[in-house]
């Protein structure tokens, strides 16, 4: 499913190569049927933002808002285990999973990194592909909701995932609006040094967590310190135009 490679490269880490694929990723979604109008022009005006601001501007607005806190961490299992052991184990499930559909992805890459689970998405059949949404709809949400608080167009991505999940996006995000809406900021200042203060030094941990990199702990490592590349489209499906194929390494 097309719309989701594109959706995955609007939610990694802005390079110029996004930029300079503007067109065909704007023909891409134009194309994409599998969401509607409106969901097709807030995504457009995504990228136009993305490819139209400074891209050091650019960078510095993504990192704000997903390296600061966890509340928009883009690594799934987050949302769902945080720091217990049960994290450790579903990355291992989730890399099986990848393994066993003959999807490779580097060595040292976090499998639950979300522009990277709807790469593996989009290399599937579409009901697997929508059924693989479903199971983390209420995630999608929840992201969507955080996002449409602060205003930021990402929002866009998740409301498009949730309508391919087979859920009406205004329902699902207005299910947890109001869980949103009493929820503390997790980004300001005081809050990531309270964390910092919070997370006391375990050299042994800090063992462990080299031999095992799915294992972290801090907000806005995960791309600073494990790249995740994804692989660029090759656009020739469905009659568009081609991207070259490379890797997007995150900063």
């Amino acid at each position: 499913m097309q719309i989701l490679k594109v959706i995955s490269l609007l939610l990694d880490y802005p390079e110029e190569a996004l930029r300079s694929a503007h067109k065909e990723l704007d023909e891409a979604i134009c194309s994409a049927r599998e969401i509607s109008p409106d969901q097709r022009g807030s995504l457009l005006r995504l990228l136009d933002e993305l490819a139209g601001d400074e891209l050091m501007d650019v960078q510095e607005r993504y990192t704000e808002l997903f390296d600061r806190g966890r509340a928009l961490s883009l690594l799934l299992f987050e949302h769902v285990h945080g720091e217990s052991r049960d994290r450790g184990q579903a990355m291992v499930d989730l890399m099986a999973q990848y393994e066993a559909a003959g999807f490779a992805i580097g060595v040292r890459e976090l499998p639950d990194y979300i522009p990277l689970y709807l790469e593996y998405l989009a290399s599937r059949e579409d009901l697997e592909a929508r059924e693989g949404l479903a199971d983390v709809a209420h995630l999608l949400a929840l992201l969507a909701a955080r996002l449409e608080e602060r205003e930021s167009p990402y929002a866009a991505c998740f409301r498009a995932l949730l309508q391919i999940a087979g859920e009406q996006p205004a329902v699902a995000v207005a299910e947890v609006r109001e869980q949103v809406a009493g929820e503390v900021r997790d980004d300001s200042l005081e809050a990531l040094d309270k964390l910092w203060e919070d997370e006391a030094v375990d050299f042994l941990k800090a063992e462990q967590q080299d031999r095992c990199p799915s294992q972290t702990t801090m907000p806005g490592k995960a791309r600073e310190e494990v790249p995740v590349p994804l692989h660029w489209i090759d656009f020739k499906q469905d009659g568009a135009a081609s991207v070259p194929a490379q890797e997007v390494h995150n900063g």
